[in-house]
């Protein structure tokens, strides 16, 4: 039972997921907040607000580079679990 995995323990990839969710959830409070004086008809923010809006898109990259890094992890511990692995 040694070589399974603890619920605990951190895949490679997961801080970079952890991170990407974080800056994804901080982007979308500041779109919704670029995007509501639009609504409420006061008047808009400075154009650099409109670029904080771009921290959706870098966190969805984030945490999709921590997907495929714990998807490669796993791959390579499958191949060296795999009978006949041992070249």
């Amino acid at each position: 039972m040694r070589d399974k995995t603890q619920t605990n323990s951190a895949a490679p990839g997961d801080r970079l997921i952890r991170a990407g969710a974080v800056v994804f959830f901080l982007g979308a409070v500041a779109t919704l907040v670029t995007v509501a004086p639009l609504f409420l008809g006061a008047k808009p923010f400075p154009t650099y607000m409109f670029g904080l809006s771009m921290l959706m898109a870098v966190g969805f990259l984030m945490a999709g580079a921590g997907v495929l890094r714990s998807v490669a992890a796993g791959r390579r511990q499958a191949r060296g679990a795999a009978p006949g692995a041992s070249r």
